[in-house]
């Protein structure tokens, strides 16, 4: 089963890392004018546009702000259409899995033109020695944990929110998350543009 997740994975990340070089191309700017727009290394920016690592949903929501595209589009290669209302069911969502242990279901994709990008989050637990990844990203970010509890590493802040905690902040800031207890946990995050 994890084989076929890495599988699909990578060829998802693949297909996300056209779109990003076919926005770049189109918008006629070199690898290296992106990756200075996206404030990254080049070499970083050549890694994720060939697909052979990870884009980081900080990254795609910084290619999605340069760029001028939905971030729904930049994740599935189809343009959001809804104007009026979205409606996601329970257990449904775009799922943008960027990483082992999180899992991101976006609860607004199909809307055009959104202020706020919504999701849920669930992020498993990981050995209590592993490092937490921190990211960035120009905007500002809310936080309500729905259920466990979450270390959240703001900067030069250790922060432990559990649920029915919220948490508004400066996400240009490094931040990361960790579950907590050996259990997951599920949050909602809206990236507030």
């Amino acid at each position: 089963m994890y084989m076929k997740e890495v599988a699909f994975m990578s060829g998802e990340i693949k297909q996300i890392a056209e779109r990003m070089r076919a926005v770049r191309i189109d918008s006629a700017y070199t690898y290296q004018e992106a990756a200075k727009l996206l404030e990254i290394p080049p070499e970083e920016y050549l890694l994720y546009e060939s697909g052979e690592i990870d884009i980081p949903i900080s990254i795609l929501l910084k290619i999605s702000a340069v760029f001028n595209i939905e971030l729904t589009a930049l994740l599935t290669g189809s343009d959001p259409k809804l104007q009026t209302y979205s409606l996601v069911r329970k257990g449904q969502g775009l799922e943008v899995n960027r990483r082992q242990a999180y899992n991101y279901k976006h609860l607004a994709y199909n809307f055009v033109n959104k202020q706020a990008e919504p999701f849920l989050v669930t992020v498993e637990p990981i050995a209590d020695d592993n490092p937490i990844p921190l990211s960035s990203h120009n905007n500002q970010e809310f936080n309500y944990v729905i259920e466990g509890s979450l270390m959240l590493v703001l900067n030069d802040h250790v922060l432990t929110l559990n649920e029915g905690d919220s948490l508004y902040f400066d996400a240009n800031q490094p931040h990361g998350m960790k579950a907590l207890n050996n259990q997951p946990v599920k949050f909602l995050a809206i990236i507030i543009d």
